[in-house]
């Protein structure tokens, strides 16, 4: 244990986060069970980051520092101080501007550190600013030099060699020759490799290439949140925009209509599918890509989030040897993962399952699917017209989204199939009046529709840092208010009590400081019953009559199940409202 570490335990036992005992147990502990000084104390008692970070600064004399992991450090201040002085010293730039610069250190008390310090910045001509942070931070400063600024920086290094020297390229007269020249080796494909490969690593499911005034932007979207990670010159975004058009065979001339393709690649072994979509926008093409890993995908309904009840009222609808079952939701709440989950739950060997898509994300064993093209007049609606010739038992429209599709799906589950598909609604009661408003016979709704289902997506708390917390009364009305709507029995499949338990969760390095690690689901599953189907006959399927419906069979809400979710520690009650209330 080092000196500063020996001046914050004392501190901490001096204003009571914890015993004489306990710092003379942490003294003897000498590897802290692998575990670091500061994310022993962290896990292990009762302290949260930021007391202990308060404490450290207290004791250095210093300003403390925390770092927003949104916010990546630019390359041109990360190249100040070389990566292996940080390691050794365990200090980071942070920000920079014409006189000072920033600098987090683990110990600021450390007198080798502040004097390499001083050294680095002699031509610089900077001031250091010196500012405490906390180990979780320094190692995630630490990652941006490991990974994917260094190779980057590398391959504008190329590119800046290229266009200062005065060197043409000779072009052979084989065709393969000039594509491996002027293609596979330039430092452009290293650059979008980097980025692709990062994608992959830290289980990105998005990636935005964003043209602004002064320069381009990368932006991964983990965990359903956008973090910026890298910043290039402007020069670069044109042949990066230019490159992945080639990959996903989109015309390279055309930059005043949006495009779409795919293409695929081999990361650590893995292929991975990326969709690439590009906009045209005032500052130049922006590239947004999907990745679909097919070995990422589970499909498992509990490990997406949907268990007891409502688990029970979809696989009663699986049962069935035709209906409709509709799933709901915005734009990436997990929508085609939740069907493509019911389609492996009924891919069996005596049963023809044929599915229409746009785009087709994952392939699966066993599931004859078909891409539309409507470019070509392939549409959800005239696929579906063939499909009912390829003798299927289960279809899969990939969505309803207009009249005609929704006329022909209804038809086609009273025709004996079990259909699955997508319907564009905020909640699963406004999945029926959305098909009467595509133009489908409310008289037919009752015989071919099953089931509605309505999801969103909510990350998981981080199982390494996530902490119990007190309830305030204010919150523990607003639970007791949502969960006395469900019946009593629901609540005991829960094991609900009126002792609640919420948690949240501090950041650590496992989940790089986000608080979360993975999603799951929150579901609402609405079944058709008799009362229902008279509602709907009657021309009274109005939102107000089918959440009086929805109430009375037991249905549990998206909030109701977030809530229970919050309850057994697996979300934040804090995600879950600000989820819901976006949608409500």
């Amino acid at each position: 244990m080092t000196t500063f570490e020996e001046k914050v335990l004392n501190t901490l036992v001096k204003e009571g986060f914890f015993t004489e005992d306990q710092a003379r147990n942490i003294r003897s502990s000498i590897d802290f069970e692998e575990l670091s000084f500061e994310e022993y104390i962290l896990k292990k008692l009762n302290i949260t980051e930021k007391q202990l970070l308060d404490i450290k600064g207290r004791i250095a004399g210093v300003n403390s520092y925390i770092y927003d992991s949104a916010k990546a450090v630019d390359k041109d201040i990360l190249a100040i101080v070389p990566q292996e002085t940080v390691q050794q010293y365990k200090m980071v730039p942070l920000e920079k501007d014409d006189k000072n610069i920033v600098v987090g250190m683990v110990d600021p008390t450390d007198i080798r550190a502040q004097q390499a310090l001083k050294f680095l910045l002699l031509r610089s001509k900077l001031n250091p600013v010196v500012v405490v942070i906390t180990e979780r931070d320094f190692v995630n400063v630490l990652t941006l030099y490991k990974g994917l600024q260094t190779e980057v920086q590398g391959a504008l290094e190329e590119i800046e060699k290229s266009l200062s020297s005065d060197v043409s390229i000779k072009r052979g007269g084989d065709i393969g020759d000039i594509e491996f020249t002027t293609i596979k080796e330039t430092p452009v494909t290293k650059i979008v490799a980097v980025i692709l490969k990062h994608a992959a690593d830290g289980k990105a499911s998005d990636i935005h290439i964003e043209p602004l005034k002064n320069k381009t932007r990368v932006r991964y979207r983990v965990d359903g949140v956008l973090y910026s990670s890298l910043l290039l010159p402007t020069a670069v975004h044109h042949s990066i925009v230019a490159r992945i058009k080639i990959l996903a065979n989109l015309r390279l001339d055309e930059s005043r209509l949006p495009q779409d393709g795919r293409f695929s690649a081999q990361i650590n072994g893995k292929t991975i599918d990326f969709r690439v979509s590009s906009l045209p926008t005032s500052a130049g093409e922006k590239i947004v890509m999907r990745l679909l890993d097919p070995a990422a995908v589970v499909l498992d309904f509990k490990e997406l989030g949907l268990n007891k009840e409502n688990l029970r009222r979809f696989e009663e609808a699986l049962k069935r040897p035709f209906g409709m079952i509709l799933v709901s939701g915005p734009t990436g709440s997990g929508k085609t993962t939740t069907l493509y989950t019911a389609l492996n739950k009924v891919n069996k060997e005596g049963v023809n399952v044929v599915s229409l898509e746009d785009p087709i994300e994952y392939h699966l064993e066993g599931v004859a699917q078909s891409q539309i093209k409507p470019e070509i007049d392939y549409t959800f609606a005239s696929g579906l017209r063939f499909l009912v010739r390829q003798d299927p038992d289960i279809i899969m429209v990939g969505e309803i989204r207009d009249s005609e599709t929704a006329k022909l799906a209804v038809q086609a589950s009273l025709t004996g199939h079990l259909v699955f598909s997508t319907v564009h609604t905020n909640n699963a009661i406004g999945v029926i009046p959305r098909l009467i408003d595509l133009g489908a016979e409310p008289f037919l709704i009752p015989s071919s529709v099953t089931l509605t289902v309505a999801q969103r997506l909510i990350g998981r708390l981080c199982v390494t840092c996530k902490q119990e917390v007190d309830v305030p009364s204010k919150v523990k009305r607003m639970i007791d208010e949502e969960l006395t709507k469900l019946p009593q029995e629901t609540l005991k499949q829960y094991e609900i009590s009126g002792n609640y338990k919420l948690w949240q969760a501090e950041g650590c390095a496992k989940c790089n400081n986000k608080r979360t690690k993975g999603r799951i689901g929150i579901y609402e599953v609405l079944e058709m019953t008799d009362k229902l189907k008279q509602i709907i006959i009657e021309k009274e399927a109005s939102a107000i009559k089918i959440e009086q419906e929805a109430i009375r069979q037991g249905m549990i809400s998206m909030k109701q199940d977030g809530i229970m979710k919050a309850l057994q520690g697996i979300v934040s009650l804090e995600d879950v409202l600000r989820v819901v209330e976006e949608q409500y």
